[in-house]
């Protein structure tokens, strides 16, 4: 495993547009950056492409500026053409190995598997790091499917060599256990997105 980027890694927080009343996604991500926020990835289900990219760009600012990770959800395209940092898809997405041919060196690939045999599939094809879950039951996503609990994290972290990051349902009161499985970081929607107090919110899962 890669500790420069598992410790970059140790928390990504991932917007959400319903963010509560009065704010913005870019206010809350300002705010989650002065909590220490090492990595950001933009998802926005429902918007076009030229929507996202507009977003991604707005962000970078911010994340460049803080020295933090910017994570293009879904869409490599959109990541290639804004300069993110990366991009994280999905098992329906485009897949990793092809990815791969056409990203530049440096650039993070990051993929959800649920199973062993899925994260086991996405290192093989060359992804640096897999996004485990739902650990916990969850709203935020609506495909997000059945929890798996922490055991699987287990599972997923024993079985291969590049950082896993555990998402769903993770709040400050049950990210240690998620830890503890064996994930290199958490990764949060509701947890800072929705928080009364998101750069407090990073700090404290941070702890």
């Amino acid at each position: 495993m890669s500790g420069a980027l598992a410790d970059r890694l140790r928390l990504i927080v991932v917007t959400d547009p319903d963010c509560g009343a009065g704010r913005d996604v870019a206010g809350v991500v300002r705010a989650a950056l002065r909590g220490g926020a090492p990595a950001i990835q933009l998802r926005m289900k429902d918007a076009s492409a030229r929507e996202m990219a507009e977003m991604a760009r707005a962000l970078l600012v911010h994340t460049g500026a803080a020295g933090a990770l910017l994570f293009i959800n879904d869409r490599v395209d959109v990541a290639l053409a804004v300069e993110a940092d990366g991009a994280h898809v999905g098992q329906d997405d485009l897949p990793v190995a092809a990815a791969r041919r056409i990203v530049p060196p440096g650039f993070l690939l990051g993929v959800s598997a649920e199973t062993a045999e899925l994260a086991l599939a996405a290192q093989a094809d060359g992804a640096d790091y897999v996004g485990a879950g739902p650990v916990y039951a969850t709203g935020s996503k609506a495909d997000a499917g059945d929890a798996v609990g922490v055991g699987r994290i287990a599972e997923v972290a024993a079985a291969v060599r590049i950082p896993v990051v555990g998402i769903g349902g993770i709040t400050i009161a049950n990210a240690p256990p998620v830890i503890a499985a064996g994930a290199a970081g958490i990764a949060v929607i509701s947890a800072v997105m929705r928080a009364e107090d998101p750069e407090a919110a990073v700090r404290a899962l941070l702890a």
